[in-house]
């Protein structure tokens, strides 16, 4: 894949991401993807939201991203979490460790409504790159405006790793449940 740092605009990025997942024969890393657009591997985890949300099948695996072929996609649960910020790493890492890959992380607050990022985490690796992003910003994590209430999309091989996943922040005290409305609006 070839391309000068992010020449072309983000819509040429994006298609340039996708034949590289075309064309690839096994997962491309974030890292990779970026190197390859001369952008930060957080533009190519937007970039594969946006990609995701005009309906292409682009999966996170714990080796990188692929394009999905029929049949193959990774069921998905919403999870309504409440944490301490201090305690962001071990709610992630335990999600990664049990197979699954944090989509996105969004807090429903009264006056803004749904404000959410793509993150793409599915290994160790990524949730300490994250932890480091977030220690080396000035801005907070989303939760810290909903007094620690907030929603991950996560996806993993099959619903029982998703179940495993539930019972391991259920037993770290971590899930909370979502309203009729959340769960209505955000599932």
């Amino acid at each position: 894949m070839s391309g000068s740092a992010g020449a072309g605009g983000g819509e040429a990025r994006r298609e340039r991401i996708l034949e590289a997942l075309r064309t690839s024969d096994g997962p491309l890393s974030g890292a990779a993807l970026a190197e390859a657009c001369g952008v930060s591997r957080q533009v190519v985890v937007t970039d594969v939201a946006l990609l995701r949300e005009r309906g292409e099948k682009v999966v996170a695996t714990n080796r990188g991203y692929v394009l999905a072929r029929e049949g193959t996609a990774r069921p998905t649960r919403l999870f309504k979490c409440r944490h301490a910020a201090g305690e962001t790493a071990d709610e992630l890492t335990c999600i990664v460790d049990a197979g699954g890959c944090v989509e996105d992380v969004f807090v429903n607050h009264r006056v803004y409504g749904k404000v959410s990022s793509p993150l793409g985490l599915a290994s160790r690796r990524d949730v300490a790159r994250f932890m480091d992003e977030l220690a080396s910003g000035v801005s907070a994590p989303l939760m810290q405006v909903t007094d620690g209430y907030h929603f991950h999309h996560v996806s993993a091989p099959s619903e029982e790793a998703l179940d495993e996943i539930a019972a391991v922040l259920e037993g770290r005290g971590y899930l909370a449940e979502p309203s009729p409305y959340e769960r209505a609006t955000f599932s």
